[in-house]
């Protein structure tokens, strides 16, 4: 095969420089690096060569193995030196089948199984074949679905392709290019050291030496939470913070449909008095009727039962069954219900009124920039007006942590340490407002250099706060005293 069959995926010649960025988080060292797509596929290459120097088999095929391995050499090499025959090393890893077959030299046309014409038939290493162009589509649609890792198209057959057998039947620049990026994904997704930088207009990857929930940061600028990739969220778990915006994201929903709450207190006290939550979808009700027979309004629930009982209105015509009984594990159930939604719009509602105040803030941003040019034209140097900047930064920093405590505080059972979190969030919200009722109101104020001391002091204080806080939830998971409800 020619080596414009062999797939390198378009790795430059000299593998490109990784920048090594260290970023200090919570007293420890964090180290990550930012790779590019060229500097990923160089790795596998590397990867793949020394491989095949031990296994001597082709460069696809190693990649297979690496890939089954997840790109563990180490661990690949073990296993193969384990087994006393290549070729049964081989055969379990689905690279070569059992019972190897030949094909007959002459190529002799005979009709495809998949489209019927009677042409040259060509195939695998276990004896499936097909035309050219059935092969040729079948790679295709595979490669469109996003697949890397492709089987033989025999519906009982599990023997992997080698990207050189791929490339022999897709000639399609833009098919070739979709792939490699593909084998490139694969390699980053079972990479458990390894994430894509969220930023969808990067396209670089970044590597950490340890896997565990950490602050990241590309070098795009973009920081996430390397084991979510979602905005870093620092106290809260990754498997909290899901759950967290599901629950609020079904609350914005019922709202949106008219079924629903609103973070307003005055809506939840009416809802609470005059509504019952549905007993199957827990969509919440209003009786404007005398009827006891309730439908459930929610389209895809239309349970029916009793206003009175709360059951299925359909067992009320059973002889065995009375209304009029009290179900005391049934009531318990119902006001657990409406307790945990009473719980989770307290918090819910100090969640929103942050996120509230983050975003109003962005428009401080630029009112704090106009005032920075304005005293840079009566005289000011930059620096020193640049603490009104600064200090916008140190607010939204504050106002993203104490949202974040907030769904931390939802799922935290309460007990001493409890109320130490609790006193903590407390200072850091007050410092906070107090901040941002600086920038808000005393910008105008004609001693700037008052105004610069009291910000700089109230900053230093919040950033403080901020990381007692932060340390104190971050000994709490160190030293497992944390106890959460699900």
């Amino acid at each position: 095969m020619n080596s414009d069959d062999e797939i390198e995926f378009d790795a430059s010649e000299s593998e490109p420089e990784i920048d090594e960025v260290k970023y200090q988080l919570k007293m420890t060292i964090s180290f990550f690096q930012s790779l590019s797509r060229d500097a990923l596929a160089a790795e596998m290459n590397e990867a793949i060569e020394e491989v095949e120097s031990v296994i001597q088999v082709p460069p696809g095929t190693c990649r297979i193995l690496l890939h089954k391995y997840k790109w563990n050499k180490d661990s690949l090499l073990e296993r193969f030196y384990e087994k006393s025959d290549t070729n049964e090393f081989l055969i379990d890893s689905q690279v070569i089948p059992k019972v190897k077959k030949t094909f007959d030299s002459k190529n002799e046309e005979a009709e495809c199984e998949i489209c019927c014409d009677l042409v040259e038939l060509t195939g695998l290493a276990c004896n499936h074949r097909a035309c050219n162009n059935c092969w040729t589509m079948y790679i295709m649609d595979k490669i469109k679905d996003g697949q890397s890792e492709i089987e033989c198209m025999a519906s009982d057959c599990k023997l992997l392709m080698e990207d050189e057998k791929i490339l022999e039947y897709i000639t399609d620049k833009e098919a070739i290019t979709k792939y490699r990026d593909l084998v490139v994904d694969s390699y980053v997704e079972i990479n458990n050291l390894l994430c894509w930088c969220p930023n969808a207009k990067c396209g670089k990857a970044i590597r950490v030496k340890v896997n565990e929930p950490q602050l990241v940061v590309c070098d795009c600028g973009t920081q996430c939470c390397f084991s979510c990739t979602e905005e870093y969220h620092d106290p809260v778990g990754c498997r909290h913070l899901k759950m967290w915006n599901k629950k609020a994201q079904e609350m914005k929903d019922r709202k949106h449909n008219g079924e629903g709450y609103g973070a307003d207190k005055e809506t939840f006290t009416w809802l609470m008095s005059n509504t019952r939550d549905c007993p199957k979808c827990l969509v919440s009700i209003e009786k404007n009727g005398g009827c006891n027979y309730m439908l459930c309004k929610n389209p895809k629930c239309r349970f029916q039962f009793c206003w009175i009982c709360m059951n299925a209105w359909s067992v009320h015509s059973n002889a065995w069954y009375k209304c009029n009984s009290y179900d005391e594990e049934a009531d318990k159930k119902r006001e657990a219900s409406r307790a945990d939604l009473h719980r989770f719009l307290f918090y819910y509602t100090r969640y929103f009124n942050h996120k509230r105040s983050l975003d109003l803030e962005q428009k401080l941003r630029i009112i704090v920039r106009t005032k920075m040019e304005e005293l840079e034209r009566k005289q000011m140097r930059w620096i020193e007006v640049q603490f009104l900047e600064t200090a916008v930064g140190v607010l939204s920093k504050c106002r993203k942590t104490l949202l974040l405590t907030y769904i931390f505080a939802y799922y935290l059972k309460k007990d001493n340490n409890t109320a130490i979190f609790e006193g903590n969030q407390k200072d850091l919200e007050m410092a906070t407002e107090q901040l941002s009722g600086f920038l808000e109101r005393d910008l105008e104020q004609e001693d700037l250099t008052a105004l610069r001391l009291k910000v700089q002091d109230k900053c230093r204080y919040v950033e403080h706060r901020r990381k007692i806080l932060l340390d104190h939830c971050s000994e709490g998971y160190e030293q497992d005293f944390w106890e959460f409800s699900e």
